[in-house]
């Protein structure tokens, strides 16, 4: 396998988060003199995350709104289901975590991406990302020493429309002048990542690096096509 393009999923496929949102988000309340639980934070986050995702997808992009007030907006309301509701205090507060996420010190580099993207860069193949985040992805990836590997970087945000919608492969396979049978795509999600890609022509290969497949991947996906690392990876990228 010699693909031309390779595209990565970032979240959880290049990054993850070093502590649960939980964990974050309870840590900077307590600066402010709040005590929540990092556990009721966390349940709270999914509640506000799926009505946010449900009123204004993809950050809000088609309805004029910024990411930023998407964000701030998603962290109050976590913190209002958990009967914090000082807005003299959610403010500042979800605006901190706000721009705190786009630090390196919020995100671990997986120890097996480096060596992987550096393998790729040295076959030249030509690497992107195209991920379900906001604009603070170029920042991010910049900031955890990861930026350099990609030729751009297209998030939903940038886009308005988010995987598995084929038309966010479409557009990336568009921006690098390629023919889908030409790229290959990389990533932890079966739906969104593995037959998403599959969908609009492109190879894909499922990440599932602490389990052996997720829920629903069985007769879906061939065992060949299941990585448990990124150096399965390099074996097979000659």
């Amino acid at each position: 396998m010699r693909p031309r393009l390779l595209t990565w999923d970032v979240k959880d496929t290049l990054l993850r988060v070093r502590h649960t949102v939980g964990e974050q988000y309870s840590s900077e309340a307590k600066l402010h003199g709040i005590r929540v639980e990092a556990e009721a934070l966390d349940r709270s986050f999914l509640a506000a995350l799926r009505t946010q995702n449900k009123l204004l997808p993809s950050y809000g992009v088609s309805q004029g709104v910024s990411s930023q007030k998407w964000w701030v907006e998603t962290v109050k309301q976590t913190f209002r289901l958990c009967g914090v509701r000082d807005e003299q205090v959610l403010t500042p507060l979800a605006e901190n975590l706000y721009r705190g996420f786009s630090s390196a010190k919020n995100w671990e580099v997986f120890n097996d991406v480096k060596d992987t993207l550096i393998h790729c860069d040295r076959l030249g193949i030509h690497m992107a990302v195209i991920s379900n985040f906001d604009r603070r992805l170029e920042q991010i990836l910049t900031n955890c020493n990861l930026r350099q590997h990609f030729q751009f970087v297209l998030t939903s945000e940038d886009f308005g429309i988010g995987k598995p919608d084929p038309r966010i492969f479409i557009k990336a396979l568009s921006l690098a002048q390629i023919q889908p049978k030409q790229a290959t795509h990389i990533g932890d999600d079966l739906q969104k990542d593995y037959l998403a890609a599959r969908a609009v022509g492109m190879e894909s290969y499922l990440l599932c690096r602490e389990k052996e497949q997720p829920a629903g991947a069985k007769g879906l996906v061939p065992k060949a096509h299941i990585l448990h690392s990124l150096q399965q990876l390099i074996g097979l990228l000659k």
